[in-house]
Parts: structure tokens; C-alpha cells; sequence
């Protein structure tokens, strides 16, 4: 009776979205599509016709992440017919066989989906090996998720960014092409009405082994660290990192993730801008699917069909389009200014150079003021045996601190924490420290992690973040962390 329950609420369900929303079969660009799609066929295009669109590579037009830092960059670009293209530029060690370049470009562009950032064509002359894709105006999911203005992305269109997201991989996977390399939020782009799309540039390998998928470590799936392969399966424990990221906003290693959903604490996971914005059963719903795609063993994880089933069910305001939920412009095609250079304060300095001592300094001198609101919530107890014994802990723990003693102030630490009667941002700040001290990244993260937690728009937490980050040599998230402490900071400052 349960499963005829089931069947039928997923019968009705389906029957009252609009097909541009749900149904993978719609997605693809066959017959009249094809003819209706601005890029009905593949193109190679010539080396003076991608110079002529992006103005010589004009490093004005680069739109990758750490501009010409990149090792491949991409370049806006606009053809003669004024569309814009996205071009990307191999370095010329990637690709040095020309002829298994045009195979995988040709079968990567076979492809078209609305879920895609479609291939639309390359060029391969010379040493020179370039990929075009469709423009996307409206940036990546990184942005909108972890580095937004504006407002926070609402619940609804989160949902809608990870259906459209395992649509796309089931689409992919229906036509053969289902390894997707290094999946994350900056594979994930906007277009002008809003909806997200996945990069087509992620599909492709350069070697017929499978060998090519790249990420940072504290992302990739176990199999992966275990054989240097990446499978089908690979490719869904990263769609579970991502909706990790969809939940909280933030970018959690796996790891400490699956501890607080362990620990029953999932709520600790949600991000603190969508509070009062979601049922507890859908937050449930999305954890579970999470860590269904994080299990250790492939063999355990869903594949892409029945993640879009499930996602299908948890889907809201589904007559809303994308652009509206997403508070952008209709049809906005204006490419945004790149944000001046980022001015770092000492705190920012510091941990840009991994200086230990300055941060230990500074983060000794700033004391417990942070933690005024927490403290005077429980003045009252403090003078329990209880309390004094735990207040001890901590008052060992700063000694040793201060003493460099990082070793002792670690056990302290854990004390306090443990004992679970305050909680002390604080506390997870200096222990992240003494762990760097002792060259502990991994679990020097999961305190900045946790202090962040605590306390969401403390700018230390973001920092500290960045300096394991940068430890742990994940480079493209510490800058990420880098930024965010920086704007919190000054953010703080103004107030």
C-alpha cells in the first residue's frame, strides 16, 4: 500500500509541474528543437575567428576564476553574428595528440540539452587548443551561493539548482558521456533567464583511462585516492559535495559533514540565511540524498535517474521562473565589472602568508570579546562546581596558549569542548591554531569550520579558514574563505 502511495504521489506530482522544469526527455534538442536552437551543429572554428571574437585574448575578456593565473583561462567572447561565446584556452601541454582532441570535442558537441552549457565548437591548429562554449551572463553558483550581495539564494531555487543539476547528469549519462570531471559550484552557471546549467568543459578527458579527474583532496571521492580512477559513481559523491553546498551555503568537507549528520545534528549543516524558510522534513529529505552519494562504497550510491526522481518530489514554487527566485534581470546580458583587487587587512595579510606567529598574535591580543553575547547568557552558572570545572579547562588551555605550549592547549581545549556546557567560538579559534601549530590542517579545519558555525559572521572563522585552506593546498577555496573574512570584516567595521 506504501509503494502504490508512493507511485501515485509522484504520478500527480509530475502532472501538475510544467514540463520545463521536470522532464529529462524534453531536454534534449531533437527535431524541432534542433531546428529552433541558436547552435544546431558543431562547429570548428578557425584561430583568427576566436582572436577576432575575444579581441586578441584580450585579458579584458577573461571570465575563469584567477584570471590569467588560470592554467586553462576562458574568455568572453562575440561572434560576428553578436552572440557571446565562452572560449577556453588550453595550455599547450594539455592536449598534445590534435586528433584525440577533435574526438572528444566532436563528442562532447554531439550533445544538447537545456541543461548544458552546450559545446558549440572548437578550434585545434597548431599547438593552439581552444573550446567554445555557450555565454552564460549570469556567473556561477559559487557566487550566488557563497559570495552573494543582494540576498541569499532562497530555499526553492536551491532545489531547482540540484534537480537541474542531476537532470543534466542523467542526461549525459543517457548519451554515453556520464564521467564528469572535478564537479563543483563553479561548474554551475546561470543563464540570462536565470536557470543553472552545467559546464560542458567538465566532460571532457584528455586520456582514455579515465585518469583525468582532478579536484581538491578534501573533495575527492574515496575510490579515487584509492586507484587514481574515476567512475559513474565518482561523479555522484560529488553531486552529494554540492548539495552539501546547496544546504549550507558554505563549501564542507565531506568528512566533517557526515560527522554532524552522524551526530544527529544535521540542523547545525543548514545555512543560518534560510532559517524559517524550510520544512524540517524537506531539510531531512536533502541530508539523507547527501549522504546517500557520500557512502564510502560506490556500489551504495543512487545513480542520477533516482536522485532526479527524488529531487522531482521536493520541488516548490515551481510556477515561479528562475530569474524571479533569483532576484536577477530578465534577459540580462550585461556582463558585471570585475570587483576591484582585494585590500587585505593585517588579520588577511597574515593568513594569505600562513604566518602562524601574526595570527597567533593577533587572535592572543583580540582575547574573548566575541564571545561577550555567549558568556553573559551564562553568567548565572558559572559559579556551579560544573562550570568551574570546565572554565578551568578553558583557563589551562589559554595559559598554555600563550605559553606555546600547543600540545596542552589542544587537550585543554578538548576538555571544554567536550564537556558541551559553553560553547566559545573562541575556543574553536585558538584550537584551530594550536592544531596549525602542530601541523594538523585537516582537523585545524573542522575548528574554523565549527567556529563559523557558532558564529556565522565572524570574520576570524572565515579566516582561519582560508590559512587550513591553504594548508591543505586547496588554493582556489582559500581565496574563496580569504574574500569572505576580508568583506565580513569591513562589513564589521562600518557597523
Amino acid at each position: 500500500m506504501g509503494a502504490r502511495c508512493s507511485k501515485f504521489s509522484l504520478c500527480w506530482f509530475q502532472s501538475h509541474l510544467k514540463p520545463s522544469v521536470l522532464q529529462s526527455s524534453d531536454l534534449e534538442n531533437e527535431g524541432k528543437n534542433d531546428r529552433d536552437s541558436p547552435w544546431p551543429s558543431f562547429t570548428e572554428f578557425s584561430l583568427a575567428q576566436l582572436k577576432a571574437a575575444t579581441d586578441g585574448f584580450s585579458s579584458d575578456n577573461i571570465v575563469s576564476e584567477h584570471g590569467e593565473k588560470a592554467p586553462n583561462v576562458v574568455y568572453r567572447g562575440k561572434l560576428d553574428n553578436d552572440r557571446l561565446i565562452a572560449v577556453k584556452r588550453f595550455n599547450r601541454l594539455a592536449w598534445p595528440d590534435s586528433r584525440q582532441f577533435l574526438e572528444e570535442a566532436r563528442s562532447v558537441g554531439s550533445l544538447r540539452s537545456e541543461r548544458l552549457a552546450n559545446l558549440i565548437g572548437c578550434c585545434c591548429e597548431g599547438e593552439e587548443r581552444l573550446l567554445v562554449a555557450e555565454f552564460m551572463c549570469n556567473e556561477t553558483l559559487a557566487k550566488h551561493l557563497f559570495h552573494w550581495e543582494s540576498q541569499p539564494m532562497k530555499w526553492a531555487m536551491r532545489l531547482r539548482v540540484a534537480l537541474y543539476l542531476a537532470q543534466a547528469l542523467e542526461y549525459c549519462s543517457s548519451r554515453g558521456r556520464s564521467l564528469y570531471h572535478d564537479l563543483n559550484a563553479y561548474r554551475i552557471l546561470f543563464d540570462e533567464d536565470g536557470n543553472p546549467r552545467l559546464s560542458c568543459f567538465g566532460l571532457m578527458k584528455n586520456s582514455r583511462d579515465g585518469k583525468s579527474y582532478s579536484t581538491n583532496l578534501a573533495f575527492t571521492p574515496p575510490e579515487y585516492l584509492r586507484t587514481g580512477r574515476v567512475t559513474t559513481e565518482s561523479v555522484v559523491y560529488s553531486f552529494g559535495t554540492l548539495l552539501l553546498d546547496l544546504l549550507s551555503g558554505k563549501h564542507i568537507p565531506p568528512s566533517h559533514a557526515l560527522d554532524l549528520i552522524r551526530g544527529k545534528n544535521f540542523l547545525m549543516l543548514m545555512d543560518s540565511a534560510l532559517e524559517g524558510h524550510f520544512s524540517k522534513d524537506d531539510g531531512t529529505e536533502l541530508v539523507r540524498l547527501a549522504s546517500r552519494c557520500l557512502q564510502y562504497e560506490a556500489r551504495e550510491r543512487p545513480n542520477a535517474k533516482s536522485l532526479v526522481t527524488a529531487l522531482m518530489l521536493l520541488q516548490k514554487e515551481t510556477e515561479v521562473p528562475s530569474h524571479v527566485l533569483m532576484g536577477i534581470r530578465h534577459g540580462n546580458m550585461l556582463v558585471p565589472t570585475p570587483p576591484p583587487p582585494l585590500s587585505l587587512t593585517p588579520f588577511g595579510e597574515a593568513c594569505l602568508r600562513m604566518d602562524l606567529t601574526a595570527i597567533h598574535e593577533i587572535l592572543e591580543k583580540t582575547g574573548y570579546k566575541d564571545d561577550e553575547g555567549i558568556a553573559n547568557e551564562l553568567s548565572f552558572q558559572m559559579w556551579t562546581s560544573q562550570m568551574q570545572e570546565t572554565l578551568n579547562s578553558k583557563k589551562h588551555g589559554d595559559a598554555a596558549f600563550r605559553a606555546k605550549d600547543f600540545s596542552t592547549a589542544i587537550d585543554c581545549y578538548k576538555q571544554f569542548i567536550d564537556c558541551g556546557t559553553m560553547v566559545s567560538p573562541t575556543v574553536y579559534a585558538r584550537r584551530c591554531i594550536s592544531y596549525l601549530m602542530n601541523d594538523m590542517p585537516q582537523e585545524a579545519l573542522g575548528d574554523a569550520m565549527q567556529a563559523q558555525v557558532v558564529s556565522p559572521e565572524w570574520h576570524i572563522a572565515s579566516y582561519l579558514q582560508a590559512t587550513c585552506l591553504f594548508g591543505l593546498g586547496m588554493e582556489n577555496d582559500a581565496q574563496e574563505a580569504l574574500k569572505d573574512g576580508t568583506n565580513l570584516e569591513t562589513r564589521r567595521n562600518k557597523n
